[in-house]
């Protein structure tokens, strides 16, 4: 009995040793997270980074037991584009007095040592198409810390920072490794503000640098994982590329919190994956998930359909939300969609209840004209 008394003690210390190591070793592991310095009044003037993605990184990194540092090509105080504070993971970071300290006075990138970092990431944003992959100091941190066996990560418009990154025998970073960030197609829907004035467009770059690049749907969470290269296709990516950078680093993370958007769009992805359940489970629970940020999908993806089917999906992606949102554009959208698939007295159904509450809504009345001649 003593005997037993006397292992089990010893294993409990052991234990105990095993865990605080552990706990040391995460505490020593540090990030360095990179923001475009670019943005003018909350992207308005110029485009800045994304505090959404930011936000949900750095929840992240945190609950992880990381030390965070901010940087920005010129240091101090940087702007990022509008965003709603209100959202769950903003405005907990928002809360957070201590990485709000870092973000209101960013590191200059000039300043810094590789050697202090396991790992960098370059969070997105259109403002990173700008300065970011100019700045040769951030060349130099981002091959030092990657050829000093550290991981480097980006997300969404984040990877422009790496397209001129060259390693110590001359080759790019990105050269024949997985790869991934905003697609040309998100690029056309999205970005149209500032895509004019875009030097390049971020997959052909990578693609024009020898990456394999890979996406998923437009604004559906993909990364790729090569090794100590993680990148991010848009912003329902930030939580799995810091996760991914958290495992390179040898820690397991820990579960993480869901967010209401990113919970709609993994459902959305398998809808479109073909489980004809998830549409079902979206509309069950209007305060667990984002019908309008599904319906709107719908109405974004159907411009890109090539297909019946895929026009079929983003027909029922509308119409799951079609009460909620209560839009005669989105309904002009699901009748069009519904002519587009021969399914004419489906539009004109359609279109009767858009103008039985919107009289003079002419594109409606158009159409009904086309249908009935």
């Amino acid at each position: 009995m003593n005997l037993h008394k006397s292992v089990l003690s010893v294993l409990i210390v052991l234990l105990g040793l095993l865990t605080v190591s552990n706990a040391q070793a995460t505490a020593q592991k540090r990030v360095l997270m990179v923001l475009s310095g670019y943005g003018q009044e909350q992207g308005s003037v110029q485009p800045g980074y994304e505090f959404d993605e930011f936000s949900k990184a750095y929840l992240v990194f945190n609950q992880n037991g990381l030390t965070v540092d901010i940087a920005s090509p010129q240091g101090g105080e940087v702007e990022a584009d509008k965003y709603d504070p209100e959202k769950p993971y903003n405005a907990l970071v928002l809360k957070d007095a201590e990485i709000m300290a870092k973000l209101d006075d960013t590191l200059a990138l000039s300043t810094l040592q590789a050697q202090r970092y396991d790992a960098i990431f370059i969070v997105g944003g259109k403002g990173a198409m700008f300065d970011l992959p100019k700045d040769q100091n951030l060349q130099s941190l981002i091959a030092d810390i990657y050829q000093q066996q550290g991981v480097v990560a980006a997300v969404c418009h984040g990877p422009a920072a790496l397209v001129d990154v060259k390693l110590a025998n001359g080759k790019y970073l990105v050269a024949n490794k997985a790869v991934n960030g905003f697609t040309n197609q998100e690029e056309q829907l999205f970005g149209k503000k500032w895509l004019p004035e875009f030097e390049f467009l971020l997959q052909d770059k990578l693609i024009e640098r020898g990456g394999k690049f890979q996406s998923a749907d437009i604004m559906l969470n993909h990364v790729a994982v090569d090794e100590r290269l993680i990148t991010g296709q848009n912003p329902s990516s930030t939580i799995s590329v810091a996760q991914e950078l958290v495992k390179a680093l040898g820690i397991a993370p820990t579960p993480m919190q869901s967010f209401r958007d990113d919970r709609t769009l993994d459902l959305v992805a398998k809808f479109l994956a073909g489980d004809s359940e998830a549409l079902q489970v979206l509309a069950s629970d209007e305060a667990y998930y984002h019908l309008p940020l599904a319906g709107m999908y719908g109405y974004y993806y159907q411009a890109l359909a090539e297909t019946d089917s895929q026009l079929h999906n983003s027909l029922k992606l509308m119409q799951v939300a079609q009460k909620v949102i209560a839009n005669p554009q989105l309904d002009m959208q699901i009748a069009q969609t519904q002519h587009k698939l021969g399914d004419n007295q489906a539009a004109l159904t359609t279109l009767h209840a858009i103008l039985a509450t919107n009289p003079e809504f002419e594109p409606a009345k158009a159409l009904v004209k086309t249908l009935t001649l």
